[in-house]
């Protein structure tokens, strides 16, 4: 059975950037897909977009911070298009500096759109799922999550480290009900997001995943979860190197600290590297 075609889905923060690709690949393996964000505009645009594609689609405002918001885009989804077989939560903020320059306002305010989010969406779509006895959960969360190296962004890496958990052991649960989990970790992608990140440090320095790595663009990204959900993974990450660095981080967890913190005392942040074609990717 495909994991796409002739099913309905909706992202959450499908807007722009890595969501709008995701909601285009949908499209093309034969999706019908409702994308709802905080922006309408951004929603109808993507959705817009969608329709040029041949697929059927519906642009909805969501704040993940209300409730009744969540529930309205999920009824209105499911009123367009039916019952979803696939739900993304992929709505996110980041936001930068030394821990100790954080103010435990903006914590609250991470978690309470990186996690709580999804939770407030999925306890509205998890039911319904269960009742019809299938579906498809993703949650975004990142590469910060996965392993220690983001200290510029302590508050947001927690975040994430959190949607990581929930999801693998939601993915356990939901098992036993025909519900599969997928949840996807971006490290470097090519998006607009930090242009819009707010900044509570003066001269910090940004703390990037490592300098092995090279820029994914968005497309790429859409299309690596997309082959993974198709192929039942749970975690996905969107570089593979990921897992010699998992391996080397639960080898000895202390001794890689002690690494990172060498780097970044000799010059190295981790920046990635990135192409060209990346570049001019999201510039079309």
């Amino acid at each position: 059975m495909s994991t796409f075609e002739g099913k309905t889905a909706l992202i959450i923060g499908a807007g722009q950037n890595i969501g709008r690709q995701i909601a285009l690949e949908w499209a093309r393996r034969g999706a019908r897909v409702a994308v709802a964000d905080i922006s309408r505009d951004g929603a109808e645009e993507t959705a817009e977009l969608v329709r040029a594609l041949g697929a059927e689609s519906t642009g909805l405002h969501c704040n993940v911070l209300d409730e009744a918001s969540v529930l309205e885009a999920i009824d209105a989804a499911e009123a367009a298009l039916g019952p979803l077989d696939i739900h993304m939560n992929n709505a996110g903020i980041l936001s930068g500096g030394n821990p100790e320059d954080i103010p435990l306002a903006e914590w609250q305010r991470m978690f309470d759109v990186n996690l709580f989010g999804m939770v407030r969406a999925n306890a509205i779509v998890v039911p319904r799922m269960m009742g019809r006895g299938e579906g498809h959960i993703v949650n975004t969360a990142s590469f910060a999550g996965l392993y220690p190296f983001a200290a510029s962004r302590i508050h947001y890496a927690a975040s994430k480290a959190a949607v990581l958990s929930m999801s693998q052991n939601l993915a356990l649960y939901l098992m036993q009900f025909g519900i599969r989990v997928s949840c996807l970790c971006p490290g470097p992608v090519m998006t607009t997001s930090p242009d819009a990140m707010k900044h509570f440090s003066e001269g910090y320095t940004m703390r990037a995943p490592g300098s092995h790595l090279f820029v994914k663009s968005q497309p790429e990204t859409a299309r690596i979860l997309s082959d993974a959900m198709e192929g039942g993974k749970i975690v996905v990450p969107t570089h593979e190197e990921v897992w010699a660095t998992l391996a080397e981080v639960a080898a000895n967890p202390d001794a890689f600290i002690e690494k990172k913190h060498a780097e970044f005392m000799a010059g190295d942040p981790g920046k990635p590297g990135i192409t060209q074609a990346v570049i001019d990717s999201i510039r079309g």
